[in-house]
């Protein structure tokens, strides 16, 4: 086979699946779904196909013999994605969040490491390399959904593809290379948006790359924080897994523009989020934000199920309380795992040790993700640890199935204009709050 995946095996397991294929007459079909099995088996570190694969006994005969054995390791493969993953290093000492240390200043190179071991590229990683007319500066989000409830966030995509080696990274699937591209010209490419006047546009620059990791390489902050002075009507969200806040906080932007924290417990950040900063430092580096008069805000997407889910998140919402006031917080959203197809086979074909496929995969317009129940219970416990915010803060589920928000939230917008409208206002009333 030629099938990347099937690459991605160890080779005792190849030669294993070769001898079956042989001697069960298996189809191009069977094959794939094995691979598939074996690939997710050797990333949730658990017995491969050739030591669980049982031979069909004597009475069973014919082709019902290959529907046995194959029944028999998909019932094993199902049964291990509904169990919550056991993560063997489970947080270790990093829920101790006393004496929060902060590194702010932008990751050193590091010659001879790649950006899949390190979730960082050195200086030669980075390119200023983005003609006018390659890509489009300024778009939608891009996997907005009429079948989801959406913000219709705008998206600035001023840094193209991610340092980071996030295990569940959606991005990375859509851009080629260990390169970091900047934009030539960035800012006439900003002169030349037109916006309309009379519209209050939600922006955000963490949908291609992460928004802070970077700092102001290439001049990349200076200049998005004077398009946000020169458009009152924009409300410009950096959105980070860093902690590199040296140039926010050195030169703090207009009121309007709002740095946000995708967070998580430790556990998910250490075994699924490699290269980020430990949560911490995301955790400090906010609260320097803040300090500075900056409005913060947290999204906890995606929120994953796993065993002692629900202790650790607790913590986490408990530090969010213990450190930060509801004045300085604009919003905090929550989301969990949605894939399509052509990430679901990138995120096998990396290799590695990962379990964050090890989750019942349920259908929805095209996209996989938890079953709605199961999303229901993340959410309403991530919510109900809060409840101290609940009037104080804007809080959303973000891409998710409508029918979740009255039984996490209470209430639920018609439609995703109303949740725009409903957002936009919540944030602009939060910013003149502030600021007046």
């Amino acid at each position: 086979m030629n099938d990347p995946l099937y690459k991605a095996l160890p080779a005792a397991e190849q030669d294993f699946l070769k001898g079956i294929a042989e001697e069960y007459f298996l189809s191009f079909q069977d094959l794939r779904i094995l691979v598939t099995i074996g690939v997710d088996l050797a990333s949730w570190d658990e017995s491969p196909i050739s030591r669980i694969w049982e031979t069909p006994p004597p009475a069973i005969k014919g082709k019902n013999r290959k529907q046995w054995s194959l029944k028999k390791i998909s019932t094993t493969w199902e049964g291990l994605k509904t169990k919550s993953p056991v993560y063997t290093a489970r947080n270790e000492n990093l829920l101790n969040f006393s004496n929060v240390s902060v590194h702010t200043e932008s990751q050193p190179e590091k010659k001879g490491e790649n950006i899949s071991d390190m979730g960082f590229v050195s200086e030669s990683g980075l390119k200023m390399d983005i003609p006018e007319d390659d890509t489009t500066l300024m778009g939608r989000c891009p996997v907005a959904s009429e079948k989801t409830r959406c913000c219709n966030l705008h998206t600035l995509d001023a840094v193209i593809n991610c340092g980071y080696d996030c295990s569940y990274c959606t991005i990375t699937p859509f851009y080629h290379g260990e390169s970091i591209h900047f934009h030539k010209g960035l800012k006439e490419k900003l002169n030349k948006l037109v916006l309309d006047p009379h519209e209050t546009y939600h922006v955000g620059t963490g949908q291609s790359s992460d928004s802070l990791m970077w700092g102001n390489k290439f001049g990349v902050l200076t200049e998005l924080f004077n398009f946000a002075r020169k458009n009152s009507n924009v409300i410009l969200e950096l959105k980070t897994k860093s902690a590199n806040v040296s140039y926010l906080c050195e030169n703090p932007p207009g009121r309007n523009v709002i740095a946000t924290w995708s967070l998580n417990t430790p556990t998910i950040i250490k075994n699924e989020e490699r290269g980020t900063a430990s949560l911490p430092e995301r955790i400090g580096a906010a609260r320097k934000a803040a300090d500075k008069g900056i409005l913060v805000g947290f999204h906890f997407h995606p929120m994953v199920r796993y065993a002692g889910w629900q202790e650790d998140y607790r913590e986490v919402f408990k530090l969010l309380l213990d450190t930060f006031s509801a004045d300085e917080i604009v919003l905090i959203s929550f989301g969990t795992l949605t894939y399509i197809k052509p990430v679901l086979k990138t995120i096998r074909s990396r290799g590695g040790k990962t379990k964050i496929l090890q989750m019942p995969l349920e259908e929805i317009g095209g996209k996989y993700s938890y079953p709605y129940e199961l999303k229901k219970e993340l959410f309403q416990l991530a919510y109900e640890s809060l409840t101290p915010w609940h009037e104080k803060i804007f809080f959303y589920l973000c891409m998710e199935d409508p029918d979740l928000w009255k039984p996490v939230f209470g209430y639920e917008y018609k439609d995703n204009e109303e949740f725009e409208k409903a957002m936009k206002h919540a944030y602009l009333n939060k910013i003149y709050n502030i600021y007046s």
